[in-house]
């Protein structure tokens, strides 16, 4: 068996889908690993690493992709990057499928079965593929460096001979995986940290890590989560009252951080232009779900923009990959802990267990169709697409829609309990 890694063409991508020490979990399962020359470089791994690991460094992504059984990406390889790759062979990356119907069905006319990351449920034998925890555990880390960054004034209280230093107040919008490690590193560094979420359920965890709960507390709130831990839609007068406390809130801080995402929407905004106005000049906010459409009314994707009063607004893309060697290494890892049960021990072959919960929740493609059902292709589209009676045997029936890497406030789904500070799901 072939495994083939790819270096990622979008320019802003830095993560990689293998490392040394996942090549040699590879190879130790019996197959043979073709490592893309230099696609490790942006997270620090060059490809002596890999040799020494035991991978093939192949000359250009067609060489890596001949013969291959299996493709390891970090993003959604096009058709063209596909090519080469054996009939049926599994494509395995984050595919960000919501709105891009179009790249699953070239993806599908390709051949290839194609698996998103994304889609892993959240059930207790998958924790270590999880990938949205992973990668939006460093999310929010970073969000809050980044802020630091740009903020001019120190975060922690400092006692000094000249006079006290006050800590900056930090507030963090949304409290799943990205809220989470947002909270705990805003902690570590010495701010004054609130947090808001539409799930009761999310107080406890903000006070577990010593920051301070900011909602509307009344008794539609207490209501507000199904027994799934879904979020349900509050009313107006609700929204309006949590809007209020949160304009007020927002106009005392020095540092805000949205993480607000919702699977095929646009991102909520939660941040308008009036209460960026009533920010002090200098204060920061981080918008994470930048690369959505935003929570903040005036972020723009990739650009950090200051207000007329003054007021940064940091919308970096891809958060997770701003940290590019942890990114790649916990993203590697949790391929493999999803890959390991598709390998038959004896023959080292793929050997899928097509009606798994796991392979049912993922697979986007097969035998040149879509068969997922939530992104099914036009009927006038010219891609086959799987009968109702396929997909309930095991072609791609998915659970309820699983939040983006950046957690959401609405619609996401319950929140683990947070583990030594680190987050562990949203």
């Amino acid at each position: 068996m072939r495994i083939a890694v790819q270096a990622e063409s979008d320019a802003n991508e830095s993560r990689v889908a293998a490392t040394p020490e996942t090549v040699k979990a590879l190879t130790a399962l019996g197959a043979e690993v073709a490592v893309e020359a230099g696609a490790g470089l942006k997270s620090a791994i060059p490809d002596e690493a890999y040799a020494e690991a035991g991978a093939v460094i192949a000359q250009g992504p067609a060489a890596a992709a001949a013969g291959a059984d299996v493709l390891l990406r970090v993003r959604r390889p096009s058709a063209a990057e596909v090519a080469g790759v054996k009939p049926g062979a599994a494509v395995i990356a984050i595919m960000d499928p919501y709105e891009h119907v179009d790249a699953l069905q070239s993806l599908a006319g390709a051949g290839v079965s194609a698996f998103s990351m994304e889609l892993i449920p959240r059930i207790t034998r998958a924790q270590s593929m999880d990938v949205l925890s992973s990668q939006a555990n460093l999310a929010g880390y970073r969000a809050i460096i980044d802020a630091a960054a740009a903020y001019d004034r120190a975060i922690p209280m400092m006692m000094t001979a000249a006079g006290s230093v006050q800590p900056a107040r930090i507030f963090i919008m949304g409290v799943g995986v990205a809220g989470l490690q947002a909270i705990a590193t805003a902690r570590r560094i010495g701010g004054v940290v609130t947090a808001t979420d539409v799930r009761p359920a999310t107080k406890e965890q903000v006070l577990s890590l010593g920051a301070k709960f900011i909602a509307v507390e009344d008794e539609e709130f207490a209501a507000a989560e199904t027994a799934a831990g879904y979020a349900k839609p509050m009313s107006p007068e609700y929204q309006a009252k949590q809007a209020e406390l949160t304009a007020s809130h927002i106009a005392k801080q020095d540092i805000v951080v949205t993480t607000a995402l919702i699977p095929g929407r646009a991102a909520p905004v939660l941040i308008t232009a009036e209460m960026v106005r009533s920010m002090r000049p200098g204060s920061i906010i981080v918008d994470l779900a930048v690369e959505r459409g935003g929570n903040c009314e005036l972020s723009r994707p990739g650009e950090t923009v200051v207000s007329e009063n003054g007021v940064k607004i940091i919308g970096n893309l891809n958060v997770a990959g701003r940290v590019p060697a942890t990114a790649s290494f916990l993203y590697a890892k949790n391929l493999v802990s999803f890959l390991q049960p598709l390998i038959d021990p004896a023959s080292h072959e793929l050997a899928i267990t097509w009606d798994d919960e796991i392979i049912k929740a993922t697979l986007l493609t097969r035998d040149g169709a879509l068969v997922h059902p939530n992104f099914q292709a036009p009927a006038d589209s010219g891609v086959q697409t799987a009968p109702a009676a396929e997909v309930a045997a095991g072609t791609g029936e998915a659970g309820p829609q699983t939040p983006d890497p950046a957690g959401a406030p609405a619609k996401a789904k319950k929140a683990r309990p947070a583990k030594d500070s680190n987050p562990a799901g949203s």
